[in-house]
C-alpha cells in the first residue's frame, strides 16, 4: 500500500465562524483519533486533503503534527452539498496487531468474451467493505472479469483475498454481463406487431354490416 506524508496544525477553533475563516483561507478542519488516546483537533492543506480523498487508492497517510508523526488512514469525510468541497474529515491511526474495517476500491481486470458477443458490463459495486490488519491494507482489490459470457455474473461470494475478510452480503452483485442492447430493443417492437395482429381477430368476432344485411 502507498503512503503519503500529510502535515497539520493543532487547532482550537469550535464556532462555525472560526471554522468558515479556516475553510476561507484554504485549511480544512479534521480530527485524528485511535484507540485509547484523546482525539486531535487539526486542520491541513485543502490540497493535502483532497490528494486523499479524490483518489482510487486507499493511502496509509504519515501525520506529521508539530514534532510527532502518526500512521493513519481516512475514515469519514464530509463534502459541501452545493460545491462538493472536503469541510471535515476524520483519519483513524493504525495500531500494529489490531484489525480494521475500510472500504477498498475494486479494479476490473480482463477482458470479457461477453462484450465480443455484443454484451454489456454492468458494474453494480466499485467498492468492498473489508477487515484486515493495517499491513495487509491494498491499494485496490482486483476483480477477474476475463470469464464473463452474456447472463453471467460475479457475486462477491465468488471473490475471495488473502489476508481479507469480506463483509459486504454474499449474495451482493458485483458486476453482470448484460444483453446485447440491440436484441433488448428488436424484442419490444416484435411484441407491438404481435399485438396488432391480434386486434382484428378480436373485431372479427362481430357480426359486419354485411352479414348484418343478410340477417335481415
Amino acid at each position: 500500500m502507498s503512503e503519503i506524508i500529510v502535515k497539520a496544525e493543532k487547532r482550537n477553533t469550535k464556532t462555525k465562524g472560526e471554522l468558515s475563516t479556516l475553510r476561507n483561507n484554504k485549511r480544512v478542519p479534521g480530527v485524528y483519533y485511535i484507540k485509547g488516546q484523546e482525539p486531535i483537533s487539526i486542520t491541513v492543506d485543502e490540497y493535502a486533503i483532497n490528494s486523499l480523498v479524490f483518489t482510487s487508492e486507499q493511502k496509509v497517510v504519515n501525520l506529521q503534527i508539530e514534532e510527532t508523526e502518526h500512521k493513519c488512514i481516512v475514515k469519514d469525510v464530509q463534502f459541501d452539498p452545493v460545491s462538493d468541497k472536503v469541510i471535515h474529515f476524520d483519519l483513524l491511526g493504525l495500531t500494529a496487531g489490531q484489525k480494521l474495517q475500510l472500504e477498498i476500491p475494486l479494479q476490473f481486470v480482463g477482458k470479457a468474451p461477453g462484450i465480443k458477443e455484443g454484451g454489456h458490463l454492468q458494474h453494480f459495486m466499485h467498492k468492498l467493505d473489508v477487515e484486515c490488519l493495517p499491513r495487509h491494507i491494498p491499494n485496490t482489490l482486483e476483480v477477474d472479469v476475463s470469464g464473463l459470457h452474456i447472463g453471467d455474473t460475479i457475486h462477491v461470494a465468488d471473490v475471495s483475498f488473502e489476508n481479507i475478510e469480506i463483509l459486504n452480503s454474499p449474495e451482493s452483485v458485483i458486476v453482470t454481463m448484460l444483453k446485447p442492447r440491440e436484441l433488448e430493443e428488436e424484442a419490444a417492437p416484435e411484441l407491438e406487431d404481435e399485438e396488432e395482429m391480434k386486434e382484428p381477430e378480436v373485431i372479427g368476432k362481430g357480426k359486419s354490416a354485411e352479414d348484418s344485411e343478410e340477417d335481415e
